[in-house]
């Protein structure tokens, strides 16, 4: 094998895992997911040449990033609209997603009502989370891999674990509310 390659797997597949998990909770698909990621890998491989960090996390999170969004803007363009600030204060005063009462007593499971209540989010506030909370980024290495200013990331963060507790609020006052029938 030749030395950039062995750099390469040094360096950049100890990642896979988080850059699957990115790549997953953008797209809200498994399969799609694997084949971003090795889409991104092969990127990424490509252009390692330029690659003068110590860290790969980041680069390679950043690499996964813009292959999801890609697949995003081909496939489902209309999770990319940016929210404008009239539509933001919608979606911080409006209802949390719609979630049946009896699907929250079938599936107890503390994980998955957080899953769904993430999956949930818009896609900006889903990655930012993801890459905050899952992947334990810190707001520099999110504004890098974002391209954003960490002001940004900062807002997308809060916004996020705003209408994240909002989410759960209505899935615990549902669950009460059917408890008491």
């Amino acid at each position: 094998m030749d030395p950039q390659r062995e750099r390469f797997a040094a360096v950049v597949l100890p990642h896979l895992s988080a850059a699957y998990n990115l790549a997953r909770w953008l797209v809200r698909d498994a399969h799609d997911a694997e084949d971003i990621v090795q889409d991104a890998v092969l990127r990424a491989l490509r252009h390692f040449g330029g690659f003068r960090g110590s860290d790969a996390r980041p680069w390679l999170l950043a690499i996964v990033r813009n292959a999801s969004y890609a697949w995003l803007r081909a496939r489902r363009p209309g999770e990319l609209h940016d929210l404008n600030a009239d539509e933001l204060d919608t979606a911080m005063a409006g209802d949390a997603p719609d979630f049946n009462p009896e699907t929250v007593l079938i599936r107890q499971a503390e994980k998955q009502l957080l899953n769904a209540a993430i999956a949930a989010l818009p896609v900006a506030f889903r990655e930012a989370l993801i890459l905050r909370e899952l992947e334990d980024l810190s707001y520099r290495e999110i504004a890098q891999i974002t391209e954003t200013p960490i002001g940004t990331v900062m807002s997308r963060l809060s916004r996020a674990r705003r209408l994240l507790a909002q989410a759960l609020g209505a899935i615990a006052n549902a669950s009460e509310r059917e408890s008491q029938r």
